[in-house]
């Protein structure tokens, strides 16, 4: 038994995922997560929430929404003394007041806080979208994004403010709209001290230090900070009337 244990280990050390999804191909450390992954494929979720009855693929998932219920919250940010149920959160919380990104794309170099988000974008580089919207045909990366999808057919809105009953469809959504109530601003920008309560704000507000401008016009070769001011210039293009 200690060596299985000290076998688990050493990957973490190693990098080395033995365990292949054979729908995907997506690989493992550990027999368990790709035992939890294969329910992504077949759509199971065994692990019922038994004060909401949410359900969820992934164990690792149903202890920590477990915990929103109990309302303990024993991890609390040392920087800013906002608390969270899980050490894995208050970790991801961490980051945006020390601006790490661990996760770099070894495709184009663009560095992520998240797992989950660094997972997304290197899909997008694959090329590969396995999970298939069946009312519309509509493919995805990720099954976050088709569940996100789905909400569009249905007009189901499951995240609602408990300060306004405002409601979305994405849980990322609701967390952008709570800071509007807190008038928390996470995201600040390093050059000149200016704060915002969306990262992408802030991605945005950078480019004008850097000056940086990612979206060409294909026609004229101007450059834009901004994809809305792209799309705008384009119809210029087209003999739009703006």
């Amino acid at each position: 038994m200690y060596y299985s244990y000290l076998a688990r280990h050493v990957r973490t050390h190693t990098g080395e995922k033995p365990y292949e999804c054979k729908e995907c191909e997506k690989t493992f450390r550990y027999p368990a997560s790709l035992g939890g992954h294969v329910t992504i494929h077949t759509g199971e979720k065994p692990y019922v929430c038994k004060e909401c009855g949410k359900t969820f693929s992934c164990p690792k998932y149903f202890r920590r929404h477990v915990k929103t219920h109990s309302g303990m919250k024993p991890y609390e940010c040392t920087e800013c003394g906002k608390a969270y149920s899980c050490s894995s959160s208050l970790r991801e919380h961490a980051r945006t007041h020390s601006e790490e990104k661990p996760y770099e794309c070894q495709h184009c170099g663009k560095a992520f806080r998240h797992q989950r988000y660094f997972k997304k974008h290197v899909r997008m580089h694959s090329g590969v979208k396995p999970y298939e919207c069946m009312e519309c045909g509509k493919a995805y990366s990720c099954s976050t994004s088709l569940r996100e999808h789905k909400r569009t057919h249905t007009g189901e809105r499951p995240f609602e403010c408990q300060h306004c009953g405002k409601a979305f469809t994405r849980h990322a959504s609701l967390r952008g709209h709570m800071r509007t109530h807190s008038g928390e601003r996470a995201y600040r920008c390093t050059q000149c001290g200016k704060a915002f309560c969306w990262p992408s704000s802030l991605r945005k507000h950078v480019r004008m230090h850097s000056e940086e401008k990612p979206y060409e016009c294909q026609q004229c070769g101007k450059a834009f900070w901004y994809p809305a001011n792209l799309r705008g210039h384009t119809r210029i293009h087209a003999g739009e009337k703006l």
